[in-house]
Formats: C-alpha cells, sequence, structure tokens
C-alpha cells in the first residue's frame, strides 16, 4: 500500500474534473479525496496498492473538449489508513456532491448535444457541397445540351440548304429537259417539214 498525494494543473476546475477523479478511484478501489485549490489546481489524496495508483494517475491525466490536464506533480509517502472511501471536499460556496454529480451530468449532456449540432452541421456542409457538385453536373449537361441542340439546329440548316439546292437544281433540270424536248420537236417538225415538201416536189414531177 502507498499513499500520494497529486497536484494537478490545467483546466481542471469548473469543468467535471473532481467527478471523473472520484468515480476511476471508486473503480480501482483507491481511498482518499479530491478537492479545488485556490489557486486553480485540483489537490487528490490517495491511498492504494501500488499498481493501482499508477492505473489510478493514468486515469486522471484527462484532455477532452472540457477538461486539459497540464502537469501532475506527485508526492509518495506512506499510507495512514484515514480513509473509508474515495470523496469530493466541498468548500463553502460550492454545491454538494449529488448536485454537483448533477451539475456534471448537464456539461457532459451540453457537450454531447454541441458535438451533436457540429456534426449535424458537417453533414449539412458535406450535403449543400454534394449539392453543389450536382448542380453544377446539371449546370455541364445543360451546357452540353445547349451545344448539341445548337450543333442539331446547324445540321437542319445545313440540310435545308442542301434541300433547297436540290430543289433548285431539280428545277433547272426540268427546266433544260423540257426545253431540249421542245427544241428536238421543233427540229422534228422541221424536217419533217422538209421532207414532205420534198416528196411534193418529186410528185409533182412524176406526173408531169
Amino acid at each position: 500500500m502507498k499513499k500520494i498525494i497529486i497536484h494537478i494543473s490545467g483546466n481542471v476546475q469548473q469543468a467535471g474534473f473532481r467527478a471523473k477523479v472520484v468515480a476511476i478511484a471508486n473503480a480501482l478501489e483507491i481511498k482518499g479525496n479530491v478537492q479545488n485549490l485556490s489557486d486553480g489546481r485540483v489537490k487528490i489524496i490517495a491511498e492504494g496498492e501500488d499498481a493501482d495508483l499508477e492505473r489510478f494517475i493514468r486515469g486522471i491525466n484527462i484532455n477532452n473538449t472540457l477538461i486539459n490536464v497540464s502537469d501532475i506533480a506527485k508526492e509518495y509517502s506512506n499510507p495512514t489508513g484515514d480513509y473509508e472511501r474515495f470523496y469530493k471536499l466541498v468548500s463553502e460556496g460550492e454545491t454538494d456532491e449529488r448536485l454537483d454529480t448533477a451539475a456534471d451530468l448537464l456539461k457532459e449532456i451540453i457537450h454531447v448535444a454541441k458535438n451533436g449540432f457540429n456534426r449535424l452541421e458537417n453533414k449539412q456542409d458535406v450535403m449543400i457541397e454534394k449539392q453543389d457538385v450536382m448542380i453544377e453536373k446539371q449546370d455541364v449537361m445543360i451546357e452540353k445540351q445547349d451545344i448539341m441542340i445548337k450543333k442539331q439546329d446547324v445540321m437542319i440548316e445545313k440540310q435545308t440548304e442542301t434541300m433547297d439546292k436540290i430543289d433548285q437544281s431539280r428545277i433547272e433540270i426540268t427546266s433544260e429537259i423540257r426545253s431540249t424536248k421542245d427544241d428536238f420537236r421543233s427540229h422534228i417538225d422541221e424536217r419533217i417539214s422538209m421532207i414532205e415538201h420534198d416528196i411534193a416536189q418529186i410528185k409533182a414531177k412524176i406526173m408531169v
């Protein structure tokens, strides 16, 4: 068995540190007490087996959102056996142990709630970022669709121009064919007239 006097420095007052010290000490069956000092430190007197005291020291070296242990000063001595349990000393103006435990629990609830809101805000930020990415992708898709529509319009215009050219060519070809037919017909009629004239002259000579 050993006795140890510990002075804890850091953010260890009004942060629920003593309640955690009591819980750790009770779990290890360590006897003694813990109290706040006027200089902002916390003093712990603990008696127990050497191995349990080492685990106790490691356990109270807490660093989280509320509690920040910056230094642990230790002084070993022989145990006195004056302590039947481990408890928290309450100075004048402090609440009793039950109210203080309730306050510690409230602090933890507030801490959990804040972390929950932070996680929720982080999730919302992630969702907003994803929505922004989706909107950007939609914008890109819309731009691509606009480009495709413009290309389709250009293709339609070219097709229209081509069809117009084909129609114009068809009209010109049809006109040329008709003109050629008319010329050919006139030429044939003229030849036939000449032949008929020649035949008439031949007949007239024969008759004479």
